[in-house]
């Protein structure tokens, strides 16, 4: 079942990048080869009456693509001219290659939106829960309803500012916080954390948890939604930055198997943790494509941008070969990260 659940969340993600994209190919007139879920050989498929487009499931349950006349290096003069993908307008190819994008972003809102109208929304804001004992964070005098405001001076907003920038830092670092109280005043203390033993592993806690206060309504929902979907952004800017800097090792990244992890820990956590983590994976995965890297949507964007500025189209084949050898670069980094989750999982 397990199994079951992870090709669902990862399906669910992915089918609807994809659909994006075939959505609006099909609506500007581009020839769809094929809507596939799942990469290598073909498991099923099947095509509609007057529909050119083949739709398949395919053996490697991880990925999914929109095959488009004109993506292919090689010309294929079966097709008409005008349904080709390099024929279309700047703003009919932008718009095919960013709806995948923009998709996932779409689906993220409406999951974080039902969360926070179902289930009540999770306050955002760094506001204490409860402070353990035997913590250097309750010794200083830290208590429930606190806010976090600073960490090393630097203003936090929101639970995952304070989390992301804990997980940035060397293991045991002292940290400096800014509290304000729940009667206005503000108190500093810097704590240097201990290290605990949980199910065999150690790891450094500085004795803090989040609150779990949730406000409840439609504009708790919206003002939730968007909150929380910046965050995620912001966050994913913060990771990017830190590991081009060396900040944050390419280790700290999780594939497929990294990914499976979580949904057999979140699936135990009920339905609305199921939610939250398609709505994250479908930011992730937006954001991603979002890159300027070639095989990447957002790679494409950039040579729009390049074609447009210097007012004449780029070479299909060229830009063509530069996309197929991202992708095959892209393919290494995932092997690469799947080593690495295989390693964690097993040693």
């Amino acid at each position: 079942m397990m199994i079951i659940y992870f090709l669902l969340i990862l399906g669910v993600t992915i089918f609807v990048h994809e659909l994006g994209h075939f959505i609006f190919a099909k609506k500007v007139g581009i020839h769809v080869y094929e809507f596939a879920l799942g990469m290598g050989p073909r498991l099923f498929s099947f095509r509609r009456s007057n529909d050119e487009t083949i739709y398949a499931i395919r053996l490697i349950p991880l990925g999914g693509f929109v095959q488009l006349a004109g993506e292919e290096v090689k010309d294929d003069e079966r097709i008409p001219a005008n349904k080709k993908l390099q024929n279309k307008t700047i703003g009919q190819r932008f718009i095919t290659m960013a709806s995948g994008v923009l998709f996932n972003f779409l689906l993220a809102i409406v999951l974080l939106f039902a969360i926070g109208l179902i289930y009540g929304a999770p306050e955002t804001r760094p506001i204490v829960g409860e402070v353990p004992e035997n913590f250097p964070t309750y010794d200083a005098g830290l208590k429930e309803g606190d806010m976090i405001i600073r960490l090393d001076g630097k203003r936090v907003y929101t639970w995952d500012d304070v989390l992301l920038y804990i997980e940035l830092l060397e293991p045991g670092s002292p940290l400096k916080f800014e509290i304000k109280k729940e009667s206005g005043a503000i108190d500093q203390f810097t704590i240097t954390p201990i290290l605990v033993d949980e199910d065999g592993e150690s790891s450094y806690k500085y004795g803090i948890s989040l609150t779990n206060t949730k406000n409840y309504g439609f504009v708790a929902a919206i003002k939730f939604t968007a909150i929380k979907f910046i965050t995620v952004i912001n966050s994913m800017v913060q990771v990017l930055f830190n590991l081009f800097t060396g900040n944050l090792g390419f280790n700290n990244l999780a594939g497929p198997i990294g990914i499976y992890s979580i949904v057999n820990q979140e699936v135990s956590n009920g339905l609305m943790n199921v939610l939250y983590l398609i709505s994250f994976l479908s930011i992730n995965v937006g954001f991603i494509n979002l890159l300027p890297i070639p095989a990447f949507d957002g790679g494409r964007l950039l040579f729009l941008l390049i074609e447009k500025i210097k007012g004449s189209p780029i070479n299909p084949k060229t830009e063509n070969i530069i996309h197929s050898i991202g992708f095959a670069l892209l393919l290494i980094l995932m092997l690469f990260i799947t080593i690495q989750d295989i390693r964690k999982l097993f040693f």
